[in-house]
């Protein structure tokens, strides 16, 4: 009996004993990479060992290279071992000259600790949680039915965003806040849909309850405001513009791409294809126009005219910053450093930089003066004159050749332009090709095609000048002789050439010893070679060719778009060293960063794959950006806050659940709709809130990361513009076109060179919407600029809200806060009595009621100015210059209607 006994003591001791070691030995919390090392390590180590240095042969941030050799010969972290580890021992050092940081304050002894059980535990590295897929997400169970409601039985709880943002409210022993008024929320909900009041109609049908508040949603989603407002966000990113950009800032058709933005957001157009689209739309099979159209995206970067500039060197700059704007845009991710160095903080090596550069440097734009490549927009009896070459091309030659001849008579690519020309004598290149008497000039690397004929652009002002193209130089081979007379503009002309189906290097000169050896025999823009189609001796061949150079002569609107190479001209992309153009290194091919989703390889190695890529469900940073921009579209702060950035130095997300939740539900269940994400967002109980602060919320959450409370932000400055007009009653409706010049300042817009003016648009193009507005980069709208609007000569993912005195100085002076003062002075005075004009005004500005105390201020401005008006008459033609038929009383009106259009809850949407 006592053996059993002791057996059984000896084996729960042994027991307890095994217990005892384990709880010794386990760790007692994971240390996360991503959560708890990699901030220590961005904020204290990386500077000296990351991208840029990587003092003593140790850098922290790539896995492979934490792990490698130092140049001591041995590694600094020894994962498993901290008291072996020498990146460990340097942290607890007392010498200032062998601790790290080094020469800096030693890390806390929190910091050391964490650090220290990270390599115990085996120094596990980590993603940080953006690169990561988002994985489904549950939503959370309601812990509130109803019961903060005033007068709504359903509660705070609207749709599952609520459940997310009601969990984290808790938390933090926060309530939701009550809903906001019917008048509050009808306002803000047009302001964020379409970026205007709503109208009488629909505002009386929902605030007397005759239409419900999804009934409201849905028609603000219908309306073509709904493209306009949202194309406007668009437009700050795809640094959209009106002009070139630079010193001489000339003037670029682009206005048809921004009309296109506005299509697509009002057709609800899914947004990989609005991604595809724009990335790559032009390697789409058989594109469209529209197809075209969208390409203009990455045309908008800047453009030097300037004379004396090095075309290649803006060529580069425009496709570096395309690299930028795509991965800014479309990742959240700040790649414009990996130009130089591996990126500080995240994981992208300096190589990779140059992979991405690759899809983007075949383009055919080559910072030319007229922007080549253009789209040209043939009227409908042109159109069927392009599609009747294409079809009897197709029947007589082939598919293949009848395709190149469309392209070109559609955007005029390829061409050889004459700024390649590197080597001349007795001429320039100045945009243009000029050659004066015995002058010449080398061409290299021309592939012809086995062309029959040469297409020339050019122009001269003088007869009898002999043309002569030789194969490689003087003594070559002649290859096409001829005979050039003065024109009456720019014309393109068919030029016989010898059939050499080779690349080759042209000897070009002109002769005319009729003029003087100093004038200038012509000016040459491009050469082009497109595939000899059979000859027929038919009428209908002869109109075929007819037809091909007048269409080729023929001036249409047109858009710089974005075309790719052919085959044989391809391009060579080299590493960059230290990101500068001239010193270039090893080639690479195009490839997308290895952090980040893998690559299909049934994707083309082009910017067609590129955008697959981008916008493939597994890639961790498309849905989750564009969700957090919009976020913050409707509430001014996004899920998370830097929505430039989403790398590990980004702001971490208030609310990473219900980041993931949206991109997945954007993705998957919405098919990338994003009207459905914008109304899943306005539909939601946080967003119907009231907006009012109260001590307790402002004290602990005073930026609104928690949302106990509704949206309270100030309009933008196109919002601003729109809704005095759209409140005055001046407001224009008229959709697309070319842009319009509204009033301005005088002597704001001055140009250098092309003495370009503002001419102020008349009729109703005086008062469409600011979307429309003219800009100029070096000289943006000046009402604008003020209220935070960007010169768009980079993309703007977030404008910086700033509050000055200049802003009131503009809705109390600028000519059209004035003019729209007016008219809604002239709605005010339908009245006979002045507190009811007031109230009248007060109502139709901000659709509520207005105080007795606010009544009494206006009242006493009213008077006051009336007064003013009588006794100095000549003031009132002086306050208001665009009327002649005004008097005293309209307007004192006038002065209390500018005073409401600059009160705090008129510039807010809420």
């Amino acid at each position: 009996m006592k053996k059993k006994v002791s057996y059984g003591i000896l084996l729960i001791s042994i027991f307890l004993l095994v217990i005892f070691v384990w709880k010794m030995l386990q760790p007692s919390d994971t240390v996360d990479f991503s959560a708890d090392i990699k901030p220590i390590l961005n904020k204290n180590c990386i500077t000296c060992h990351g991208g840029v240095k990587k003092s003593g042969g140790f850098s922290l941030l790539f896995e492979e290279e934490a792990f490698a050799n130092t140049e001591s010969g041995v590694p600094a972290i020894i994962p498993g071992n901290a008291a072996k580890s020498p990146f460990i021992q340097r942290l607890k050092e007392d010498d200032p000259e062998l601790r790290m940081p080094y020469k800096k304050s030693k890390l806390s002894k929190e910091e050391i600790e964490l650090l220290t059980k990270w390599v115990d535990q085996g120094a596990k590295w980590g993603k940080h949680w953006a690169y990561t897929l988002p994985e489904k997400v549950e939503i959370p169970e309601a812990t509130q039915s109803a019961g903060i409601s005033s007068g709504d039985s359903e509660g705070f709880i609207q749709n599952d965003i609520d459940h997310f943002i009601l969990r984290t409210l808790k938390n933090n022993d926060l309530e939701p806040s009550l809903p906001a008024e019917p008048n509050v929320i009808a306002r803000r909900l047009a302001m964020d849909i379409t970026g205007l009041p709503p109208n009488d109609s629909l505002f009386s049908d929902f605030t007397a309850g005759k239409i419900t508040y999804e009934n409201m949603v849905d028609e603000l989603l219908s309306q073509d405001a709904y493209g306009e407002k949202w194309a406007s966000w668009w437009l700050d990113q795809a640094r959209y513009a009106d002009t070139k950009g630079y010193e001489s800032d000339m003037g670029r058709t682009m206005w048809q791409y921004r009309d296109w933005v506005i299509k697509a957001f009002n057709k609800d157009m899914p947004y990989d294809q609005f991604t595809i689209e724009q990335l790559a739309g032009d390697l789409l099979p058989n594109p469209s126009a529209d197809h075209l159209i969208a390409t203009a995206f990455h045309r908008n970067t800047m453009n030097n005219g300037e004379g004396g500039t090095d075309d290649e060197e803006f060529r580069v700059a425009a496709v570096v910053d395309r690299v930028n704007t795509t991965f800014e845009v479309w990742q959240s991710t700040t790649i414009g450093c990996v130009q130089c160095h591996s990126h500080t903080y995240d994981p992208f090596k300096n190589r990779e930089y140059y992979n991405l550069m690759a899809f983007f440097n075949n383009s055919r734009d080559e910072d030319t003066s007229e922007d080549e490549p253009n789209l040209k927009f043939y009227n409908e009896e042109q159109q069927k004159e392009v599609t009747k070459i294409y079809e009897w091309i197709a029947k007589n030659e082939s598919q293949e050749v009848a395709e190149k001849y469309k392209n070109f008579l559609t955007y005029t690519e390829p061409i050889y332009h004459s700024h390649l020309i590197k080597k001349f004598e007795n001429g320039n290149v100045e945009g243009r090709l000029s050659l004066r008497d015995n002058g010449f000039c080398f061409l290299n690397n021309v592939y012809t095609q086995g062309a029959g004929y040469m297409y020339l652009k050019y122009s001269s002002g003088i007869d009898g000048t002999t043309m002569t193209i030789k194969k490689d130089d003087a003594d070559g081979e002649i290859l096409s002789q001829f005979v050039i007379n003065k024109t009456s503009s720019t014309i393109v002309r068919k030029i016989p050439f010898k059939k050499i189906n080779e690349k080759l290097n042209l000897y070009i000169e002109a002769d005319n010893n009729n003029i003087s050896p100093k004038s200038a025999l012509g000016y040459f823009t491009w050469f082009a070679f497109l595939p000899d189609i059979p000859e027929h001796p038919s009428a209908e061949y002869m109109g075929i060719k007819d037809s091909i150079l007048q269409l080729l002569n023929t001036n249409t609107p047109s858009l710089p778009i974005m075309v790719e190479n052919p085959d044989y001209r391809n391009r060579t992309t080299q590493v960059f060293e230290r990101g500068n153009w001239l010193m270039k290194t090893d080639t690479v091919e195009p490839a997308t960063p290895k952090s980040l989703n893998a690559w299909n390889d049934a994707w083309p190695k082009n910017r067609l794959g590129l955008s697959k890529w981008m916008v493939s469900k597994e890639n961790p940073l498309t849905a989750r950006t564009l969700v957090n921009r919009v976020w913050q579209q409707i509430y001014g702060r996004g899920i998370v806050a830097s929505l430039e950035d989403m790398g590990s130095q980004s702001d971490p997300p208030s609310h990473p659940e219900l980041l993931d939740w949206l991109a997945l539900r954007f993705m998957n269940e919405h098919n990338w709709s994003i009207k459905a994400l914008v109304k899943d967002i306005v539909m939601s109980g946080t967003y119907r809130q009231s907006s009012k602060n109260n001590a307790k919320l402002y004290n602990l959450d005073p930026e609104n990361r928690l949302y106990a409370r509704g949206p309270r932000i100030r309009l933008g400055a196109e919002q601003i513009r729109d809704q005095a007009l759209a409140v005055s009653g001046l407001l224009s409706t008229k959709m697309y076109g070319p842009s319009v010049m509204p009033p301005q300042p005088d002597g704001i817009w001055q140009t250098v060179y092309n003495g370009g003016n503002w001419v102020e648009s008349q009729g109703e193009d005086k008062y469409r919407k600011a979307i429309y507005t003219y800009l100029k980069r070096t000289s943006p709208y000046p009402s604008f600029l003020t209220f935070d609007a960007g010169s768009r000569e980079v993309s703007t993912v977030r404008r910086t809200v700033t509050n000055t005195p200049l802003q009131a100085l503009v809705t109390l002076n600028d000519p059209v806060y004035l003019e729209t003062a007016y008219h809604l002075a002239k709605f005010m005075g339908k009245s006979n009595n002045v507190d009811t004009s007031i109230r009248e005004g007060y109502r139709k500005a901000v659709l509520e009621d207005i105080s007795e105390r606010k009544l009494a201020v206006l009242k006493e401005l009213y008077n006051t100015s009336v007064a003013d008006f009588e006794d100095k008459p000549k003031n009132i033609k002086e306050f208001i210059p665009f009327e002649t038929d005004t008097n005293a009383n309209l307007a004192a009106l006038t002065v209390v209607a500018n005073a409401i259009m600059n009160l705090d809850e008129f510039l807010t949407k809420s």
